[in-house]
């Protein structure tokens, strides 16, 4: 019974305390990972997500370097039902090109995220690779300067990180970018 006594009252040892110790530094990280994530989930349960309206956009540029991810998740999203689908495109090519080519210097996107296949003279189908679209706005400026505006940009929901609070729009210089539910999803241009 002394013994036992003793024991309860004897001080722990040093390999036991770094066991708790390190059990409670893994159990805190633990916690706010899972924190994180669920953070993360909530967020998107929640029923909001990042949106620019492409009524607002002015296409300066910012969503290409204001975006947290290396490469935007802004991308340049084509409405085929008010394209016109003509040979001089005004987000394809530059504008005074000599040639109507595809070499690179007369074509307007600098990643080369355009592609475009014969349909019938004078006509073309345009196409956006999203994958090499660095969400620069280019094609969407040249596009509604001289042309209808088929070409603008949109937050990509499946690469955005859905941050609290987006870089992007915190530097855009027309309040295009904003929260929205998910009942007002990519709002489209209008023809």
């Amino acid at each position: 019974m002394e013994k036992d006594r003793i024991t309860a009252k004897s001080p722990v040892t040093r390999k036991k305390f770094l066991r708790i110790c390190g059990s409670v530094i893994a159990g805190t990280v633990i916690a706010l990972l899972s924190g994180i994530s669920l953070k993360r989930i909530r967020s998107k349960e929640s029923g909001y997500f990042w949106q620019i309206d492409p009524s607002k956009c002015t296409f300066c540029g910012r969503c290409e370097t204001g975006c947290v991810l290396p490469v935007s998740a802004v991308k340049c999203v084509h409405a085929n039902r008010v394209c016109g689908y003509c040979d001089l495109c005004g987000g394809y090519y530059r504008t005074n090109v000599k040639d109507l080519n595809t070499a690179a210097e007369n074509l307007l996107c600098p990643a080369g995220a355009i592609r475009r296949a014969y349909v019938e003279d004078p006509y073309f189908e345009y196409t956006i690779d999203e994958s090499v679209c660095n969400g620069c706005g280019k094609c969407a400026k040249g596009c509604n300067s001289f042309g209808n505006g088929s070409l603008y940009l949109q937050v990509k929901q499946e690469l955005c990180k859905n941050c609290n609070e987006c870089k992007i729009s915190q530097t855009c210089p027309s309040g295009a970018i904003r929260r929205v539910a998910y009942s007002e999803a990519y709002l489209l241009k209008d023809a």
